[in-house]
């Protein structure tokens, strides 16, 4: 045998003893997946670390009778209250009818407000004739018409709702204006030079550069809908999560309304999600910022 053909045989043997050993090496799929668990639980506990002290705080503390437990239970306690509420059904008949209240409002008042917004936006003349009419309507806080809507409209569903559209109404309706008069106008001069239609020209360049302002003002609706409507329901209503805070302050049945608070707390951080995730979906064009 040449020396050439030993070259080439040991090197066709060092070639395949290597894959071998990279498998070898290489941990197996349990190890992998369990090693991924663990890197994705301690980023979760380095982003949580500040809830996590506050709820342990909240635990130890009256536990500990640095602050009364009457007026502060212990967080176990609220869950534990917040489990026999479940178990009743109440939980259930509250959380329901304050989604039910913020889901239709806030949808309305989107599918209403966010059209108007471009065209006042995009219409000189029509943002000129309404501009006065939108300053004094966003400066009347809208809890100072909860008399006023359940006076003309009752303490039935549609009173709230009402609040709820007219809370969402202005955030939604000041961003998407700015969000369409911030558009850069070489963007504009291009596409009408390159013959876009006026509906190419909406869809194309208008709508995607005032995505990113336009849903801002959507996390903001969201966040005005379920403050406007705890509001309300404390006011008139017999079901609801606002109902449930107030009604057991009457009653003095603390950690219900604890958990109440929660109750509401959980699902501004389920809605501002949702949101989100819609967010990144229409705007995969965009490019993120990299520190």
């Amino acid at each position: 045998m040449s020396s050439i053909e030993t070259l080439t045989l040991l090197e066709l043997a060092h070639g395949r003893r290597e894959p071998l050993a990279r498998a070898e090496g290489r941990p197996s799929p349990v190890v992998e997946r369990v090693r991924a668990t663990a890197r994705g639980l301690a980023a979760f506990g380095h982003r949580s670390l500040l809830l996590i002290t506050l709820l342990v705080a909240w635990e130890a503390a009256p536990r500990l009778g640095l602050i009364d437990p009457v007026f502060l239970p212990p967080f176990s306690e609220v869950i534990a209250a917040g489990w026999q509420l479940a178990q009743s059904g109440e939980l259930y008949d509250d959380v329901s009818a304050s989604l039910l209240r913020a889901l239709s409002g806030f949808l309305i008042s989107v599918a209403l407000i966010v059209p108007l917004g471009m065209a006042v936006g995009w219409y000189a003349r029509l943002g000129n004739l309404v501009n006065q009419f939108i300053e004094i309507c966003r400066n009347t806080a809208p809890l100072a018409l909860l008399p006023v809507f359940i006076l003309l409209l009752g303490i039935g569903e549609l009173s709230k709702i009402t609040m709820v559209i007219y809370s969402c109404a202005w955030p939604l309706l000041l961003n998407t204006i700015a969000a369409v008069k911030q558009v850069d106008p070489l963007l504009i001069k291009s596409a009408r030079t390159m013959g876009a239609t006026p509906q190419q020209l909406f869809r194309k360049v208008i709508l995607p550069a005032a995505l990113p302002t336009i849903f801002v003002g959507i996390r903001l609706a969201s966040a005005s809908a379920m403050l406007v409507l705890v509001a309300s329901e404390m006011v008139g209503a017999k079901a609801g999560l606002g109902y449930l805070i107030i009604n057991s302050q009457y009653s003095f049945l603390i950690p219900q309304m604890y958990f109440g608070i929660l109750g509401i707390t959980v699902i501004g951080l389920a809605f501002n999600a949702v949101l989100e995730a819609l967010e990144r979906r229409f705007m995969r064009w965009k490019v993120p910022v990299t520190a």
